[in-house]
């Protein structure tokens, strides 16, 4: 499984950072995630971080 980004992305780039494994990058119009490289950050956090510092909530799981 993977995460994804919703159209309610504000672009504020918070979630790139946090991804252990760089799945996530800068999209034409929102952050997007790749979802074969995702692993909902198992292995190296206890949930996903994208999630816990989106501060709009627009991702989820795809």
């Amino acid at each position: 499984m993977a995460m994804r980004i919703t159209e309610e992305c504000i672009n504020c780039g918070a979630c790139e950072p946090e991804c252990p494994v760089n799945a996530i990058s800068e999209g034409p119009e929102i952050y997007v995630i790749d979802p074969n490289v995702c692993v909902e950050c198992q292995g190296y956090h206890d949930s996903p971080r994208c999630v816990e510092v989106c501060p709009v909530d627009c991702i989820v799981k795809a």
